[in-house]
């Protein structure tokens, strides 16, 4: 696929998004109070919570309703009054945002999974690379591929794919080949579909999607700690809240995390 095609892709999407939106807010709105909890959660957590919250209901007949997105978007949603019972995080940055503006309970606020940032492929790409100080992706990438990844400036994936980029001393000659997406899981499509030739998502996200494949890990010394926060808004209203909470937490929701490759942290911060 061409630069040009490709940047037009984007631009299309986030219009089709924007212009949606205003008919698909009385049904969300509608879905979220038909449901006893409506979580807002980063789009890498899609499959483990997805499986969580439906081991929740089997448990305990409760519907959780999940929107998923940037964490970024997420927040920005929550602080204009969104109607949610609990934060899910990609990142400690959204969730610090949201603390600075009073937006969620800090006594509720815990630091649960753990992720690793990967490069990945097309299942059928041939390409080879070894990640390391200054590594030839530009090369890799040949004059109109483009490098898929999450907004370097607001999607947490794409903040730490730059400072990974950056650390390893190929930020330069790789920006101008960067198409940047609304989240990580719109970035990994682009690299499914072939439309990319390389992409930087979570190791969760290339375990979830069998059209692509890891061509190599970044080193943890690479970028910040990907880790996942979780807390309960200020605003929320729902008396099972706190209960979906806990349980998330829990034990018995870890198997789910767990099973899509995340790393369990047990609460620390």
């Amino acid at each position: 696929m061409s630069i040009d095609r490709l940047r037009r892709g984007l631009v299309l999407l986030g219009s089709l998004v924007f212009l949606a939106a205003p008919l698909l807010a009385p049904f969300a709105a509608a879905t979220a109070q038909a449901a006893d909890v409506t979580v807002f959660a980063a789009a890498s957590l899609k499959n483990a919570l997805d499986g969580a919250a439906a081991a929740y209901k089997a448990r305990t007949g409760k519907d959780v309703a999940i929107s998923y997105a940037s964490s970024s978007n997420l927040a920005k949603q929550i602080e204009a009054g969104a109607p949610a019972d609990i934060f899910f995080s990609a990142d400690l940055d959204w969730m610090d945002y949201l603390a600075r503006k009073e937006q969620i309970d800090p006594a509720s606020r815990v630091t649960l999974l753990g992720n690793t940032l990967v490069l990945v492929a097309p299942r059928d790409s041939a390409a080879e690379l070894t990640i390391a100080r200054g590594f030839p992706l530009a090369d890799a990438l040949g004059p109109d591929g483009k490098l898929a990844m999450g907004s370097i400036d607001s999607v947490p994936a794409g903040k730490y794919g730059k400072a990974a980029l950056v650390a390893l001393d190929v930020w330069d000659p790789v920006a101008p080949k960067v198409a940047q997406a609304d989240n990580v899981r719109s970035a990994l499509a682009f690299v499914a579909r072939g439309e990319a030739p390389f992409g930087i998502v979570y190791g969760t996200d290339a375990k979830a999607e069998p059209s692509v494949r890891v061509v190599g890990i970044f080193p943890e010394t690479s970028h910040p700690a990907i880790v996942y926060p979780v807390a309960r808004v200020a605003a929320s209203t729902s008396p099972d809240a706190k209960a979906f909470l806990d349980w998330l937490v829990s034990q018995d929701a870890r198997p789910s995390f767990e099973a899509q490759g995340f790393t369990w942290l047990e609460g620390r911060s």
